[in-house]
């Protein structure tokens, strides 16, 4: 159980960041994260082949759940930063590492919460798809991030790369 809370904040980690930095410019950020949500809802929509009713039971919760996950997160970020100023200042460090522990904590507690919660709306089966098409999401983005194919955040540059291994650097030479 544990590992699976682990792996959905790490998902609420990706979503968050995709989604939860306030609106810039239309065209920007602001229009990639409309793009990447609704690719998060088709693949999800496709994964859980969810019925009528399941589908109006499904989204509202979903959303708010979403909602907790971008708060967590943010308050899991804001305490990280605090405890990076603290060690690089060398002020209040076990209290700021405490405040840290605690915002980790209350994310796994979202995330527990939120499978408590989709249960009560969908079959359990239906909510492993979900846990699993959420970390396909998570893959597609990352793999987007990190420019293995697909359009690219607005703002990452994609820069030369060395070789994979020792192997290419060989062939490369």
């Amino acid at each position: 159980m544990k590992k699976i809370i682990s792996v959905l904040c790490a998902l609420a980690l990706v979503s968050a960041v995709a989604f939860a930095q306030k609106p810039e410019k239309k065209g920007g950020k602001e229009q990639w994260r409309e793009k990447a949500r609704a690719e998060q809802v088709a693949l999800i929509t496709e994964e859980l082949n969810l019925t009528e009713a399941e589908a109006q039971a499904f989204w509202p919760v979903y959303n708010e759940v979403q909602t907790q996950r971008r708060e967590a997160f943010k308050l899991q970020m804001d305490a990280m930063k605090a405890l990076k100023k603290g060690v690089e200042l060398g002020d209040n460090v076990p209290d700021l590492l405490e405040a840290y522990t605690q915002a980790k904590e209350n994310c796994n507690k979202v995330e527990a919460q939120a499978l408590k919660r989709y249960k009560k709306v969908l079959p359990t089966e239906k909510v492993a798809k979900l846990v699993l098409a959420e970390e396909k999401f998570r893959h597609q983005q990352i793999g987007k991030l990190g420019g293995k194919g697909g359009e690219r955040h607005p703002g990452r540059q994609k820069g030369p790369r060395g070789p994979r291994s020792m192997n290419e650097a060989t062939v490369a030479e």
